[in-house]
């Protein structure tokens, strides 16, 4: 073991030593400092087969290593057998006998989940991101992504795949490349009196957050306590945690009920088929910010057993409030009062029933919080009418008995120096359910009869009728709702500074600044500032004092969709100023200043018809080259913008 990691210790020397000479991109600095780790979120990993199946009535088969998610070709004219290749056993979540399928590696299998002239752009996910960082100069092996099988639930993904053990081992070479990088930089550090160092970073996406919550609790039984914070100081200096669903998602109640295709063509009864034999499902589900579980460790020191939901118990105040903590109540459902058969019939019993007998009867409608969802209350009392709710609550109750840790459970902030939470927000965003029978077979046995929105701060439902509730002061980001993603604002101490500043280029006639805040836990943080209607924002919460050494922000942008975050330019514009200025040795604040906004790639440049040139004149001139079809593409940075970035110190 020790030979090895000399090799690979001396490789990754060799490696930087030759890419020291590459050019750093277009401004002066060593961007070579900068190492991350990309978690990716749900479905947004390629998965490839591991078998060989014969599709009859299709041209098409599957072969080792052909690409099953997500390859739409096949998916439209052998839907059959590329379920086969998707669907997991609920209970065991084995592969089906005839095919399996395994997580792609590399950044190949989080750029473009379907690769192609068409489907590639369609099916971004992570390949913006990755541009960003070749454009600044940043070395492909400082860049390394770890896909999952986003279908697994945590304990499976180690059982099976031994993945938080490899991940560990990531971060250890990663540890390596960066130190290889720091003994590189010690000659200047001498000659210079320079406090230089190699910068680590986690960039995770929507589940990939819960991924990486759940290796930092299964860390803490790998390493000895003492050496725990000592190992994540070592290895892990940012964590960025992007639309992070930290009290969980209310589409995940949709799609394990009605079904959610997300665009792909199949109906929203296979969907549902599709990803109630996922165990991840329930990694998303909702829950109560005011129920916990016991300590994973107290089953060492008590003769209980692990197994029943008295893990589970919820402070008074969960009794008190109204909905969780949630808008309103997540579920409200129709149970039919007279049962002649089951709400789940098959296709001879529709056809033979008398549904008239029904109409006789009224529906009891139930209505169920977070905390019922996440506790299994609403699974047992629809168990009778829905045949998931047995294999839903088997695998429910194994995350509640997980020894590592219960994931449907709040979040305390994760012990990382710095920890920067970011999100989309003021989107319309499903918030409710009403559901009712449908009268057809499983698994289109459930219909959706209304949903309930919230949009700014306010609740409507789908015909737009104002709805009462507990709306939050904004909305969330098109998929999870506010109070969930805003939760981390919790992380925050009791003096907060707030500012507010456009997202496009700016010259800081716009920016807001509120400082010491104060913040009580628990509270949401308002911010007393003005909005121009026809701008988008971006608002910064930021402590630096509240625990000594370490560093917490929440980054709320406006309008930023969940799906599409990871690309957005701002957010790359942010994150990329943030990671400079704090390998910079001559930075003098904890945070990168907010004060002004100017271009920083060609890309940031555009014509300024108004004025018929270039807009940013200080930043940016007219340089046309061959094959620019409009004024806008041919306004670039000038020769002279290699210092920009020093106006962010």
């Amino acid at each position: 073991m020790r030979v090895l990691i000399i090799v690979l210790l001396l490789t990754l020397i060799t490696v930087n030593q030759h890419g020291s000479a590459v050019n750093g991109g277009d401004f002066a600095g060593d961007y070579s400092k900068l190492s991350g780790i990309i978690i990716p979120g749900f479905a947004s990993t390629q998965l490839r087969a591991w078998s060989i199946l014969d599709c009859p009535y299709s041209p098409l088969d599957f072969n080792p290593l052909d690409l099953v998610w997500l390859d739409s070709t096949k998916l439209l004219s052998a839907v059959n057998c590329w379920l086969k290749c998707m669907i997991l056993d609920p209970y065991n979540q084995t592969d089906h006998p005839e095919c399996r399928s395994r997580p792609d590696s590399g950044l190949s299998a989080i750029t473009e989940l379907d690769p192609g002239y068409i489907t590639g752009p369609l099916s971004s996910v992570w390949k913006e991101w990755i541009k960003w960082c070749i454009e600044f100069g940043i070395e492909p092996n400082a860049i390394i992504a770890v896909p999952y099988d986003w279908r697994l639930s945590p304990s499976k993904l180690e059982e099976r795949d031994l993945y938080f053990h490899k991940l560990k081992f990531v971060y250890n070479l990663n540890y390596l490349y960066c130190l290889s990088i720091t003994w590189n930089l010690n000659f200047v550090s001498v000659l210079f009196d320079l406090n230089l160092i190699a910068v680590s970073k986690i960039n995770a996406h929507s589940l990939g957050n819960n991924v990486f919550r759940y290796f930092l609790e299964w860390l803490k039984l790998e390493i000895a306590p003492k050496h725990y914070f000592q190992w994540l100081d070592e290895h892990i200096h940012a964590y960025f945690a992007v639309g992070a669903p930290l009290l969980g998602s209310i589409e995940t109640v949709k799609a394990s009920l009605s079904g959610l295709s997300y665009g792909l063509p199949v109906s929203e009864g296979t969907a549902r088929l599709m990803f109630n034999s996922f165990a991840s499902s329930l990694w998303m589900l909702p829950f109560s910010k005011n129920c916990r579980a016991d300590n994973a460790y107290w089953k060492h020191f008590s003769g209980g057993s692990k197994h029943g939901h008295h893990m589970y118990h919820c402070e008074e105040q969960e009794f008190r409030s109204n909905f969780s903590g949630f808008p309103t109540n997540i579920i409200n459902i129709e149970i039919p009062s007279i049962r002649r058969f089951n709400a789940y019939p098959s296709v001879a019993e529709v056809a033979e029933a008398n549904l008239s007998s029904m109409e006789c009867g009224l529906p009891t409608q139930l209505s169920f919080s977070a905390r019922e969802i996440s506790d299994g209350t609403f699974f047992k009392a629809i168990e009778d009418y829905d045949p998931d709710s047995k294999r839903l609550l088997y695998q429910l109750e194994k995350y509640h008995s997980d020894p590592v840790l219960n994931p449907l459970t709040p979040w305390d902030r994760p012990p990382i120096k710095n920890v920067f939470c970011i999100y989309g927000l003021d989107s319309k965003t499903e918030v409710g359910y009403y559901f009712a029978p449908s009268g057809k077979p499983y698994p289109d046995n459930w219909i959706i009869t209304d949903v309930i929105f919230e949009v700014e701060g306010s609740l409507f439902s789908r015909s737009g009728d104002l709805v009462e509730g507990n709306p939050g002061a904004a909305s969330g980001d098109d998929t999870v709702p506010y109070n969930s993603l805003s939760f981390c604002k919790n992380w925050l101490g009791s003096k907060v500074n707030i500012t507010r500043t456009p997202q496009p280029e700016h010259d800081g006639s716009d920016v807001q600044v509120e400082l010491n805040v104060e913040h009580h836990h628990g509270e949401d943080i308002i911010p007393n500032m003005t909005r121009s209607p026809r701008v988008k924002y971006i608002t910064f919460y930021e402590d630096s004092e509240s625990i000594p050494g370490k560093r917490t922000a929440v980054w709320e942008l406006d309008k930023a969709s969940h799906r599409n975050i990871v690309r957005h330019p701002v957010l790359m514009r942010e994150l990329w100023l943030q990671m400079w200025h704090d390998i910079h040795p001559d930075a003098k604040s904890r945070f990168v200043t907010k004060a002004k906004r100017g271009p920083l790639r060609d890309e940031d440049c555009f014509w300024d018809y108004g004025k018929a040139r270039c807009a940013w004149p200080e930043y940016c001139e007219y340089r046309y080259i061959f094959g620019d079809v409009h004024l806008g593409q041919s306004c670039r940075l000038k020769n002279s913008s290699a210092d920009l970035p020093l106006h962010y110190l």
